[in-house]
Protein backbone atom coordinates (compact mmCIF):
# COMPACT_ATOMS: atom_id res chain seq x y z
CA UNK A 1 0.00 0.00 0.00
CA UNK A 2 1.37 3.42 -0.98
CA UNK A 3 1.92 5.75 1.97
CA UNK A 4 -0.16 8.93 1.90
CA UNK A 5 1.86 12.12 2.26
CA UNK A 6 0.86 14.25 5.23
CA UNK A 7 -0.99 17.52 4.66
CA UNK A 8 1.45 20.39 5.11
CA UNK A 9 -0.03 23.18 7.22
CA UNK A 10 0.95 26.66 8.32
CA UNK A 11 -0.72 28.06 11.44
CA UNK A 12 -1.04 31.85 11.65
CA UNK A 13 -1.83 33.08 15.15
CA UNK A 14 -0.44 29.88 16.65
CA UNK A 15 -0.41 31.08 20.27
CA UNK A 16 -4.01 32.35 20.19
CA UNK A 17 -7.22 30.45 20.90
CA UNK A 18 -7.69 29.17 17.33
CA UNK A 19 -4.02 28.41 16.82
CA UNK A 20 -3.56 26.39 20.01
CA UNK A 21 -6.68 24.33 19.29
CA UNK A 22 -5.51 23.75 15.72
CA UNK A 23 -2.22 22.40 17.03
CA UNK A 24 -4.17 20.10 19.37
CA UNK A 25 -5.88 18.65 16.30
CA UNK A 26 -2.55 18.30 14.50
CA UNK A 27 -1.01 16.63 17.55
CA UNK A 28 -3.84 14.08 17.75
CA UNK A 29 -3.38 13.24 14.07
CA UNK A 30 0.38 13.57 13.68
CA UNK A 31 0.37 11.02 10.85
CA UNK A 32 -2.04 13.19 8.84
CA UNK A 33 -0.43 16.63 9.21
CA UNK A 34 3.01 18.22 9.02
CA UNK A 35 3.50 21.75 10.38
CA UNK A 36 5.75 23.72 8.03
CA UNK A 37 5.15 27.23 9.37
CA UNK A 38 4.11 28.96 12.58
CA UNK A 39 3.34 32.64 13.06
CA UNK A 40 2.41 34.56 16.20
CA UNK A 41 2.03 38.16 17.28
CA UNK A 42 4.79 37.98 19.85
CA UNK A 43 2.95 38.40 23.16
CA UNK A 44 3.65 34.81 24.27
CA UNK A 45 7.05 33.80 22.95
CA UNK A 46 7.46 31.15 25.66
CA UNK A 47 4.47 29.24 24.30
CA UNK A 48 5.68 29.75 20.73
CA UNK A 49 9.04 28.26 21.77
CA UNK A 50 7.27 25.18 23.10
CA UNK A 51 5.33 24.86 19.83
CA UNK A 52 8.55 25.09 17.82
CA UNK A 53 10.15 22.28 19.84
CA UNK A 54 7.04 20.10 19.52
CA UNK A 55 6.22 20.63 15.82
CA UNK A 56 9.62 21.57 14.32
CA UNK A 57 8.38 23.92 11.57
CA UNK A 58 10.62 25.06 8.73
CA UNK A 59 9.94 28.73 9.43
CA UNK A 60 8.72 30.70 12.46
CA UNK A 61 7.36 34.25 12.17
CA UNK A 62 6.85 36.85 14.89
CA UNK A 63 4.83 39.94 13.96
CA UNK A 64 6.75 42.31 16.21
CA UNK A 65 10.35 43.11 15.42
CA UNK A 66 12.74 41.17 17.64
CA UNK A 67 15.98 42.99 18.38
CA UNK A 68 19.39 41.37 18.51
CA UNK A 69 19.58 42.32 22.19
CA UNK A 70 16.35 40.44 22.95
CA UNK A 71 17.45 37.37 21.06
CA UNK A 72 20.78 37.12 22.86
CA UNK A 73 19.72 38.11 26.39
CA UNK A 74 19.12 34.85 28.27
CA UNK A 75 16.56 36.57 30.51
CA UNK A 76 14.09 37.19 27.68
CA UNK A 77 11.43 34.98 26.10
CA UNK A 78 12.88 35.93 22.71
CA UNK A 79 16.11 34.15 23.61
CA UNK A 80 14.10 31.00 24.43
CA UNK A 81 12.60 31.20 20.97
CA UNK A 82 16.01 31.69 19.38
CA UNK A 83 17.33 28.60 21.18
CA UNK A 84 14.27 26.56 20.15
CA UNK A 85 14.70 27.54 16.50
CA UNK A 86 18.40 26.70 16.65
CA UNK A 87 17.65 23.26 18.11
CA UNK A 88 15.05 22.45 15.45
CA UNK A 89 16.74 24.13 12.50
CA UNK A 90 13.73 26.45 12.07
CA UNK A 91 14.24 29.77 10.32
CA UNK A 92 13.16 32.71 12.50
CA UNK A 93 11.83 35.91 10.92
CA UNK A 94 10.23 38.90 12.61
CA UNK A 95 8.66 42.25 11.81
CA UNK A 96 5.40 43.67 10.50
CA UNK A 97 5.53 41.66 7.25
CA UNK A 98 6.68 38.37 8.79
CA UNK A 99 3.24 36.79 9.11
CA UNK A 100 2.24 37.38 5.50
CA UNK A 101 5.69 36.20 4.39
CA UNK A 102 5.20 32.80 6.01
CA UNK A 103 1.59 32.71 4.73
CA UNK A 104 2.89 32.68 1.16
CA UNK A 105 6.07 30.71 1.76
CA UNK A 106 4.73 27.24 0.94
CA UNK A 107 2.55 27.26 -2.23
CA UNK A 108 -0.11 24.59 -2.48
CA UNK A 109 -0.26 23.78 1.22
CA UNK A 110 -2.98 24.55 3.80
CA UNK A 111 -2.78 27.84 5.66
CA UNK A 112 -4.93 28.35 8.76
CA UNK A 113 -5.42 32.08 9.33
CA UNK A 114 -6.24 32.42 13.02
CA UNK A 115 -5.01 36.02 13.33
CA UNK A 116 -7.39 38.41 15.08
CA UNK A 117 -8.48 41.63 13.37
CA UNK A 118 -8.17 43.39 10.04
CA UNK A 119 -4.40 42.95 10.12
CA UNK A 120 -5.05 39.39 8.89
CA UNK A 121 -6.08 40.57 5.41
CA UNK A 122 -2.55 40.71 3.99
CA UNK A 123 -1.86 37.13 5.08
CA UNK A 124 -5.11 35.92 3.57
CA UNK A 125 -4.17 37.49 0.23
CA UNK A 126 -0.65 36.02 0.33
CA UNK A 127 -1.96 32.50 1.00
CA UNK A 128 -4.52 32.72 -1.82
CA UNK A 129 -2.00 34.09 -4.30
CA UNK A 130 0.36 31.23 -3.45
CA UNK A 131 -2.38 28.78 -4.42
CA UNK A 132 -2.67 27.39 -0.91
CA UNK A 133 -5.95 26.21 0.53
CA UNK A 134 -6.98 28.80 3.12
CA UNK A 135 -8.67 27.64 6.31
CA UNK A 136 -10.14 31.00 7.26
CA UNK A 137 -10.82 31.82 10.89
CA UNK A 138 -9.96 35.50 10.39
CA UNK A 139 -13.41 36.72 9.39
CA UNK A 140 -12.11 40.29 9.24
CA UNK A 141 -10.23 39.44 6.03
CA UNK A 142 -13.50 39.22 4.12
CA UNK A 143 -15.08 42.07 6.06
CA UNK A 144 -12.17 44.45 5.40
CA UNK A 145 -11.25 43.43 1.87
CA UNK A 146 -13.98 41.21 0.48
CA UNK A 147 -13.53 42.28 -3.15
CA UNK A 148 -9.76 41.86 -2.91
CA UNK A 149 -10.11 38.41 -1.37
CA UNK A 150 -12.59 37.22 -3.99
CA UNK A 151 -10.31 38.51 -6.76
CA UNK A 152 -7.37 36.54 -5.33
CA UNK A 153 -9.18 33.18 -5.27
CA UNK A 154 -7.64 30.83 -7.83
CA UNK A 155 -9.96 27.81 -7.74
CA UNK A 156 -13.35 26.76 -6.31
CA UNK A 157 -13.15 25.75 -2.68
CA UNK A 158 -9.80 27.45 -2.07
CA UNK A 159 -11.28 29.06 1.06
CA UNK A 160 -12.62 26.72 3.74
CA UNK A 161 -14.47 28.58 6.51
CA UNK A 162 -13.39 27.83 10.08
CA UNK A 163 -15.85 29.99 12.03
CA UNK A 164 -18.25 27.47 13.53
CA UNK A 165 -21.26 29.13 11.90
CA UNK A 166 -19.76 29.25 8.42
CA UNK A 167 -18.39 25.74 8.69
CA UNK A 168 -21.92 24.66 9.60
CA UNK A 169 -23.34 26.49 6.59
CA UNK A 170 -20.74 24.93 4.28
CA UNK A 171 -21.65 21.46 5.56
CA UNK A 172 -25.39 22.09 5.28
CA UNK A 173 -25.06 23.53 1.79
CA UNK A 174 -23.63 20.24 0.58
CA UNK A 175 -27.17 18.87 0.77
CA UNK A 176 -27.95 21.00 -2.27
CA UNK A 177 -25.03 19.80 -4.39
CA UNK A 178 -26.15 17.49 -7.17
CA UNK A 179 -22.93 16.63 -9.01
CA UNK A 180 -21.18 13.60 -7.59
CA UNK A 181 -17.88 14.48 -5.96
CA UNK A 182 -18.56 18.21 -5.75
CA UNK A 183 -17.65 18.94 -2.14
CA UNK A 184 -16.37 22.51 -2.35
CA UNK A 185 -17.24 24.39 0.84
CA UNK A 186 -18.61 27.33 -1.16
CA UNK A 187 -20.91 25.43 -3.52
CA UNK A 188 -24.30 26.88 -2.62
CA UNK A 189 -26.84 25.47 -5.05
CA UNK A 190 -28.23 28.98 -4.64
CA UNK A 191 -30.83 28.65 -7.37
CA UNK A 192 -32.67 26.47 -4.85
CA UNK A 193 -31.60 28.42 -1.76
CA UNK A 194 -34.16 30.27 0.32
CA UNK A 195 -32.02 31.60 3.19
CA UNK A 196 -29.07 31.06 5.49
CA UNK A 197 -29.91 30.98 9.20
CA UNK A 198 -27.04 32.33 11.31
CA UNK A 199 -27.29 31.30 14.95
CA UNK A 200 -26.00 33.38 17.87
CA UNK A 201 -25.73 32.48 21.54
CA UNK A 202 -26.91 35.95 22.53
CA UNK A 203 -23.76 36.51 24.58
CA UNK A 204 -23.56 37.35 28.29
CA UNK A 205 -26.16 40.13 28.07
CA UNK A 206 -28.98 38.24 26.37
CA UNK A 207 -32.34 39.50 27.64
CA UNK A 208 -30.92 42.79 28.93
CA UNK A 209 -32.07 46.22 27.77
CA UNK A 210 -29.75 49.09 26.87
CA UNK A 211 -30.44 50.98 30.12
CA UNK A 212 -29.15 47.96 32.06
CA UNK A 213 -25.88 47.91 30.13
CA UNK A 214 -24.61 51.45 30.69
CA UNK A 215 -22.09 50.45 33.35
CA UNK A 216 -21.14 46.87 32.54
CA UNK A 217 -17.49 45.97 33.14
CA UNK A 218 -14.98 44.24 30.92
CA UNK A 219 -15.07 41.16 33.14
CA UNK A 220 -18.85 40.96 32.69
CA UNK A 221 -18.55 41.33 28.92
CA UNK A 222 -15.88 38.62 28.83
CA UNK A 223 -18.05 36.10 30.68
CA UNK A 224 -19.40 34.30 27.61
CA UNK A 225 -21.98 31.64 28.52
CA UNK A 226 -20.90 28.91 26.09
CA UNK A 227 -17.65 29.66 24.23
CA UNK A 228 -14.06 30.21 25.43
CA UNK A 229 -12.52 32.72 23.00
CA UNK A 230 -10.03 35.57 22.90
CA UNK A 231 -10.97 38.91 24.49
CA UNK A 232 -11.75 40.83 21.29
CA UNK A 233 -14.05 38.13 19.87
CA UNK A 234 -15.72 37.70 23.26
CA UNK A 235 -16.49 41.42 23.61
CA UNK A 236 -17.74 41.40 20.00
CA UNK A 237 -20.07 38.58 20.99
CA UNK A 238 -21.40 40.65 23.89
CA UNK A 239 -22.40 43.47 21.51
CA UNK A 240 -23.42 41.03 18.74
CA UNK A 241 -20.91 42.79 16.50
CA UNK A 242 -19.28 39.39 16.02
CA UNK A 243 -22.53 38.20 14.48
CA UNK A 244 -22.59 41.31 12.30
CA UNK A 245 -19.10 40.52 11.02
CA UNK A 246 -20.21 36.93 10.43
CA UNK A 247 -23.22 38.14 8.45
CA UNK A 248 -20.89 40.08 6.14
CA UNK A 249 -18.57 37.10 5.89
CA UNK A 250 -21.43 34.74 5.03
CA UNK A 251 -22.79 37.04 2.32
CA UNK A 252 -19.38 37.35 0.66
CA UNK A 253 -18.26 33.75 1.18
CA UNK A 254 -21.45 32.12 -0.10
CA UNK A 255 -22.43 34.86 -2.56
CA UNK A 256 -25.88 35.56 -1.14
CA UNK A 257 -27.72 38.82 -0.55
CA UNK A 258 -27.60 40.06 3.05
CA UNK A 259 -31.41 40.00 3.04
CA UNK A 260 -31.20 36.21 2.62
CA UNK A 261 -29.35 35.82 5.92
CA UNK A 262 -31.50 35.47 9.03
CA UNK A 263 -29.76 35.82 12.42
CA UNK A 264 -31.46 34.03 15.31
CA UNK A 265 -30.54 33.68 18.99
CA UNK A 266 -29.95 30.08 20.06
CA UNK A 267 -28.67 30.17 23.66
CA UNK A 268 -27.58 26.53 23.82
CA UNK A 269 -25.06 26.95 20.95
CA UNK A 270 -25.71 23.39 19.74
CA UNK A 271 -27.03 24.21 16.26
CA UNK A 272 -24.25 26.22 14.67
CA UNK A 273 -26.24 27.43 11.66
CA UNK A 274 -28.82 26.22 9.16
CA UNK A 275 -29.73 26.36 5.48
CA UNK A 276 -33.34 26.64 4.33
CA UNK A 277 -34.17 25.57 0.78
CA UNK A 278 -36.97 26.89 -1.41
CA UNK A 279 -38.99 23.69 -0.90
CA UNK A 280 -39.28 24.55 2.81
CA UNK A 281 -36.74 22.07 4.15
CA UNK A 282 -34.06 23.19 6.60
CA UNK A 283 -30.70 21.46 7.11
CA UNK A 284 -28.86 22.10 10.38
CA UNK A 285 -25.41 21.20 11.68
CA UNK A 286 -25.39 20.39 15.40
CA UNK A 287 -22.62 19.60 17.88
CA UNK A 288 -21.41 20.62 21.30
CA UNK A 289 -19.56 23.98 21.29
CA UNK A 290 -16.02 22.99 20.38
CA UNK A 291 -13.91 24.92 17.87
CA UNK A 292 -11.75 21.88 17.20
CA UNK A 293 -14.56 20.49 15.02
CA UNK A 294 -14.58 23.29 12.40
CA UNK A 295 -10.80 23.64 12.71
CA UNK A 296 -10.32 19.96 11.84
CA UNK A 297 -12.61 20.31 8.83
CA UNK A 298 -10.71 23.43 7.80
CA UNK A 299 -7.40 21.59 7.88
CA UNK A 300 -8.71 18.59 5.92
CA UNK A 301 -11.98 19.63 4.31
CA UNK A 302 -14.87 17.20 4.42
CA UNK A 303 -12.94 14.56 6.36
CA UNK A 304 -14.61 13.81 9.69
CA UNK A 305 -11.65 12.66 11.76
CA UNK A 306 -11.93 10.64 14.95
CA UNK A 307 -11.02 11.94 18.39
CA UNK A 308 -11.98 15.55 17.73
CA UNK A 309 -15.16 16.19 19.73
CA UNK A 310 -17.69 14.15 21.65
CA UNK A 311 -21.01 13.31 19.96
CA UNK A 312 -24.31 14.67 21.17
CA UNK A 313 -26.02 12.58 23.83
CA UNK A 314 -29.69 11.66 23.46
CA UNK A 315 -30.30 9.65 26.61
CA UNK A 316 -31.51 12.65 28.65
CA UNK A 317 -34.30 15.16 27.87
CA UNK A 318 -32.96 18.00 25.77
CA UNK A 319 -34.46 21.33 24.67
CA UNK A 320 -33.12 23.71 22.03
CA UNK A 321 -34.67 27.17 21.90
CA UNK A 322 -34.63 30.03 19.41
CA UNK A 323 -35.38 33.73 19.89
CA UNK A 324 -35.43 36.76 17.61
CA UNK A 325 -32.58 39.24 17.93
CA UNK A 326 -33.32 42.33 20.02
CA UNK A 327 -32.15 44.88 17.45
CA UNK A 328 -33.00 47.85 19.67
CA UNK A 329 -30.56 46.76 22.37
CA UNK A 330 -28.08 45.17 19.96
CA UNK A 331 -28.03 47.30 16.76
CA UNK A 332 -24.70 45.92 15.51
CA UNK A 333 -26.35 43.44 13.15
CA UNK A 334 -28.31 46.20 11.43
CA UNK A 335 -25.16 48.31 11.10
CA UNK A 336 -23.30 45.40 9.52
CA UNK A 337 -26.06 44.71 7.01
CA UNK A 338 -26.28 48.42 6.09
CA UNK A 339 -22.49 48.65 5.75
CA UNK A 340 -22.42 45.71 3.36
CA UNK A 341 -25.09 47.33 1.20
CA UNK A 342 -23.52 50.80 1.30
CA UNK A 343 -20.16 50.25 -0.42
CA UNK A 344 -17.13 47.97 -0.62
CA UNK A 345 -15.27 49.99 2.03
CA UNK A 346 -18.05 50.55 4.59
CA UNK A 347 -17.47 47.09 6.15
CA UNK A 348 -13.79 47.97 6.55
CA UNK A 349 -14.77 51.16 8.40
CA UNK A 350 -17.18 49.21 10.60
CA UNK A 351 -14.46 46.73 11.54
CA UNK A 352 -11.72 49.32 12.16
CA UNK A 353 -13.91 51.57 14.31
CA UNK A 354 -15.07 48.55 16.27
CA UNK A 355 -11.48 47.39 16.87
CA UNK A 356 -10.55 50.77 18.36
CA UNK A 357 -13.71 50.98 20.48
CA UNK A 358 -13.32 47.44 21.83
CA UNK A 359 -9.66 48.11 22.61
CA UNK A 360 -10.65 51.28 24.49
CA UNK A 361 -13.36 49.41 26.42
CA UNK A 362 -10.98 46.63 27.46
CA UNK A 363 -8.54 49.29 28.69
CA UNK A 364 -11.27 50.93 30.77
CA UNK A 365 -11.29 54.08 28.63
CA UNK A 366 -14.88 53.99 27.42
CA UNK A 367 -18.20 52.39 28.40
CA UNK A 368 -19.55 49.28 26.70
CA UNK A 369 -22.44 51.19 25.12
CA UNK A 370 -19.97 53.52 23.37
CA UNK A 371 -18.60 50.66 21.26
CA UNK A 372 -21.47 50.37 18.78
CA UNK A 373 -22.38 54.07 19.11
CA UNK A 374 -18.88 54.96 17.92
CA UNK A 375 -19.08 52.53 15.01
CA UNK A 376 -22.40 54.00 13.93
CA UNK A 377 -21.06 57.57 13.97
CA UNK A 378 -17.90 56.74 12.02
CA UNK A 379 -19.93 54.82 9.43
CA UNK A 380 -22.23 57.80 8.95
CA UNK A 381 -19.24 60.00 8.07
CA UNK A 382 -17.65 57.64 5.55
CA UNK A 383 -17.86 58.14 1.79
CA UNK A 384 -17.50 54.72 0.22
CA UNK A 385 -15.16 53.52 -2.51
CA UNK A 386 -16.79 51.38 -5.20
CA UNK A 387 -13.82 49.33 -6.41
CA UNK A 388 -11.09 49.71 -3.78
CA UNK A 389 -7.43 48.83 -4.16
CA UNK A 390 -5.41 47.41 -1.28
CA UNK A 391 -4.10 50.94 -0.66
CA UNK A 392 -7.69 52.24 -0.55
CA UNK A 393 -8.53 49.65 2.09
CA UNK A 394 -5.49 50.58 4.18
CA UNK A 395 -6.30 54.27 3.88
CA UNK A 396 -9.89 53.68 4.86
CA UNK A 397 -8.80 51.73 7.92
CA UNK A 398 -6.33 54.42 8.97
CA UNK A 399 -9.00 57.09 8.70
CA UNK A 400 -11.48 54.98 10.71
CA UNK A 401 -8.86 54.22 13.38
CA UNK A 402 -8.08 57.92 13.78
CA UNK A 403 -11.69 59.15 13.62
CA UNK A 404 -12.98 56.63 16.15
CA UNK A 405 -10.08 57.47 18.48
CA UNK A 406 -11.01 61.13 18.19
CA UNK A 407 -14.68 60.46 18.93
CA UNK A 408 -13.76 58.42 21.99
CA UNK A 409 -11.56 61.21 23.30
CA UNK A 410 -8.45 59.08 23.48
CA UNK A 411 -5.31 61.03 24.36
CA UNK A 412 -3.32 59.43 21.58
CA UNK A 413 -5.04 58.93 18.24
CA UNK A 414 -4.61 55.36 17.05
CA UNK A 415 -3.82 54.69 13.41
CA UNK A 416 -3.23 50.99 13.91
CA UNK A 417 -3.75 48.24 16.44
CA UNK A 418 -1.18 45.94 18.01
Amino acid sequence: MTAVSPIQVTILGSTGSIGTQALEVVDRHADRFEVVGLAAGGSNLALLSEQVIRFRPSVVAVARQLSAAELTDSNTEASLLAVACHRTGSELISGTAATEEVAGRFPGTTVLNGVTGGVGLASTLEALRAGSRLALANKESLVVGGSLVNAAIQYPGQIVPVDSEHSALAQALLSGVHEKGMVSPVITGRSELHSLVLTASGGPFRGKKRAELENVTASEALAHPTWAMGPVVTVNSSTLMNKGLELIEAALLFDVAPQQITPVVHPQSIIHSMVTWQDGSTIAQASYPDMRLPIALGLDWHTHMKDIGRPLEWESPTAWTFEPVDNATFPALGLARDALLASATHPSVLNAANEVAVDAFLRGMTPWTAIVDTVEEVLSEHTGVTDPTFEDVLGTQEWAFARSSELLGLDQLRTSLD
